[in-house]
């Protein structure tokens, strides 16, 4: 089956037509097909061996900087995701009671009684009560 490898995902095109990897960069060039045929000389193989890691370097160099570059906005993008994720499901979440609001739920006498109770008072025990079948209550202590 024939196919368009521009549309195709995960193909070298594809990726270079849409913006993932590098087009357009020198050391692109040294990685392209050379069939000249060469006489060996050992001097050639030692610097072309020297200078293919020193382009290899330069280009992961290079792709690091422009990956970072493509994803420099992504962080933005993710952040106004989420926040319209939490206002959309705004009641999904718990309610955050404010300041004031923790103020009310705070008694007072409540916190002065702690403190001005004896050591050797007793605190009340909570009780449940329980409905029997035949009719009776039962109290059982909590805690």
């Amino acid at each position: 089956m024939k196919r368009n490898p521009r549309k195709l995902e995960w193909t070298k095109s594809f990726r270079k037509s849409a913006g993932k990897e590098m087009v357009v960069d020198s050391t692109l060039t040294f990685a392209a097909r050379r069939n000249v045929p060469i006489r060996y000389n050992r001097d050639t193989v030692t610097t072309t061996l020297k200078a293919m890691e020193r382009v290899s370097e330069i280009r992961a160099k290079r792709e690091r900087v422009f990956y970072k570059n493509r994803m420099a906005g992504n962080k933005e993008r993710e952040k106004a995701a989420n926040r319209k994720l939490v206002a959309e499901n705004q009641h999904l979440l718990p309610r955050v009671r404010t300041s004031e609001e923790m103020e009310d739920l705070v008694e007072e006498p409540f916190a002065e009684d702690l403190s001005l109770r004896e050591p050797n008072q007793k605190l009340k025990r909570k009780k449940k009560q329980r409905l029997l079948v035949d009719g009776g209550v039962e109290e059982m202590d909590i805690g």
